[in-house]
């Protein structure tokens, strides 16, 4: 991965860059509210949404065993595992008979990624009585630069409330210096019953307008799974359109568009598929506008 040797022209100098923001639609909108304001055109279309899973047996013993002190760290990815681990966390409080509504100090640390996450934890309606916990990134590296997850030692253990398959790199890591993970995973990503439609209609708008005439659109993909779902989208429109014979326009491929990705480990991912991007540290929508109008971009060449 190399920078290219100049950086994109002023967006003032060309059409207005087409955004596609794939976040799932519950935390779209402050992202396309705040690039449609700086001129960009944005169109949503999620390659997540999220779908609450049953808690099983083992579900319930984990957090009980964290209710016992057994876990020196927690750590909570989304403000969607963060509502779903607090209901769990509330039953337990009034299966110890406790009367009163306020949750009680926390049995470990607790670590939100994230200012969203936290705000839920912070829920004035449950009268919280702990601190949480924020990386300086808002990411897994951000995470495992954090004191309380730095210090973790071989026989300690971490207690992690996600989506499935998530936090990859931080188990990962922590597994490999000894340190025991136990996760619960609230809810699990699956692409969106209409992302299909959505992806091929706006694909033969676009395909109408003169494309040498308009920049790159530019994605923004801020997880693994999602980006895999873009994939998906992209060379399944590709293949019925060669299927029915409409090649007189050929249709977009993963390469005619930018990307703004999440992190090192979405970096690599498309490094790894020789695609253009710009790396962000966080998903602040004055950070992704500042990456698409300022920095350079990074190519696999």
């Amino acid at each position: 991965m190399s920078m290219s040797s100049a950086s994109l022209s002023s967006l003032s100098d060309q059409a207005p860059t087409v955004v596609i923001n794939t976040r799932p639609t519950e935390r779209a909108t402050p992202l396309t509210e705040y690039l449609q304001a700086a001129g960009l055109t944005v169109v949503e279309m999620p390659m997540l949404t999220l779908r609450l899973r049953e808690s099983s047996a083992t579900d319930i013993d984990i957090m009980r065993r964290w209710f016992a002190g057994d876990y020196q760290a927690l750590v909570i990815v989304s403000p969607t595992a963060a509502a779903s681990g607090l209901a769990v966390w509330q039953a337990l409080v009034k299966e110890h008979q406790q009367t009163d509504d306020r949750l009680p100090a926390a049995p470990s640390h607790i670590i939100a990624v994230g200012e969203a996450t936290a705000s839920v934890l912070r829920d004035t309606q449950l009268q919280p009585n702990y601190e949480v916990l924020k990386p300086m990134i808002a990411n897994n590296e951000g995470m495992l630069a954090m004191p309380e997850i730095e210090h973790l030692q071989a026989g300690d253990k971490l207690l992690v409330w996600r989506g499935l398959g998530g936090r990859r790199l931080l188990a990962n890591t922590l597994k490999a210096r000894g340190v025991h993970i136990d996760s619960i995973a609230w809810y699990e990503r699956v692409l969106p019953t209409d992302a299909m439609h959505n992806y091929q209609q706006w694909h033969q708008n676009f395909m109408t307008k003169a494309r040498s005439q308009q920049p790159k659109p530019v994605v923004i993909v801020s997880s693994g799974t999602a980006f895999e779902h873009w994939i998906g989208v992209v060379k399944e429109t590709q293949t019925m359109q060669s299927d029915l014979g409409l090649q007189q326009v050929e249709a977009l491929s993963l390469s005619d568009f930018n990307y703004v990705v999440l992190g090192e480990r979405l970096a690599t991912m498309i490094a790894e598929r020789q695609l253009d991007y710009w790396r962000v540290e966080d998903l602040a929508p004055a950070t992704i506008l500042d990456a698409i109008q300022n920095d350079a971009l990074s190519s696999y060449s």
